[in-house]
């Protein structure tokens, strides 16, 4: 898969993972040397078998190294588990992560999965967006990371079905009028304890990101990059935690 030794060295951990997945995969229930076994691998006989057939010659044993990382990186990421049908701890086998992930984009887009790290997330987009962006649908994951934060902000302000998008925003949010200027209501999640404006900084934050982030997917094809779709989903999280601090106020 990879002949050169400079390539392979080259390569990040997760991409040499990428190839020994591959390799492994390919050598079926038994290879005839040990390796495999009833489809469990062992990392003892394929480093022996390796340094015992120097294919890579004297760069033989950085090759090793490299792919003694990535064995431990597909350890560590659940690829590859405990055999406990086998008498021996070095056996593993490949996990239902492991056997599911047989093309290289699944394999990248797992990858890329940790852009966005789940326990940072508000538990309504860890729960329903996470796994659209596991899946590469970064477009849609955006779309409803922010359909979450406005379900709950007409939620927590008490609003009817009727009332969504930056409208919806701008009455939840509506500030306190400026002591020049006729008295308004302000919003069920407008926090009259900052000054008038910061309020008004708020509703229009909050207006901004479903004008910007959640209205554009809903109307035509939007291709995000991955980390950018990461750190919009991680700021609609953040705008979550917001509701939820303020829906008290709201009298709910």
């Amino acid at each position: 898969m990879v002949p050169n030794a400079d390539d392979l060295l080259r390569l990040e951990v997760e991409e040499v993972a990428w190839v020994l997945l591959q390799h492994l995969q390919s050598l079926g229930e038994n290879s005839g040397d040990g390796v495999v076994s009833r489809g469990s691998v062992s990392p003892y006989n394929f480093f022996n078998l390796l340094s015992g057939r120097p294919e890579y010659g004297d760069r033989q044993g950085q090759v090793n190294e490299a792919l003694q990382e990535a064995w431990g990186w597909l350890e560590h990421e659940g690829f590859l588990v405990r055999d406990q049908g086998q008498p021996s701890s070095l056996w593993l086998r490949f996990s239902r992560r492991g056997r599911m992930l047989r093309s290289r984009e699944q394999f990248d887009a797992y990858r890329r999965a940790a852009l966005l790290p789940r326990a940072q997330l508000h538990p309504a987009i860890g729960v329903k967006v996470y796994p659209t962006f596991l899946r590469g649908e970064y477009d849609t994951a955006v779309f409803q990371a922010f359909r979450e934060a406005e379900i709950a902000a007409r939620s927590a302000g008490g609003f009817g079905a009727e009332d969504y998008g930056v409208e919806l925003m701008r009455k939840a949010f509506r500030p306190v009028n400026r002591p020049d200027r006729p008295a308004v209501t302000p919003g069920p999640l407008a926090d009259t304890t900052l000054p008038v404006a910061e309020q008004e900084g708020m509703r229009d934050l909050f207006v901004g990101t479903i004008a910007l982030f959640k209205n554009p997917p809903s109307h035509r094809i939007v291709r995000p990059d991955p980390a950018e779709a990461a750190e919009v989903i991680l700021f609609a999280s953040h705008l979550l935690r917001m509701i939820d601090r303020l829906a008290p106020r709201s009298g709910l």
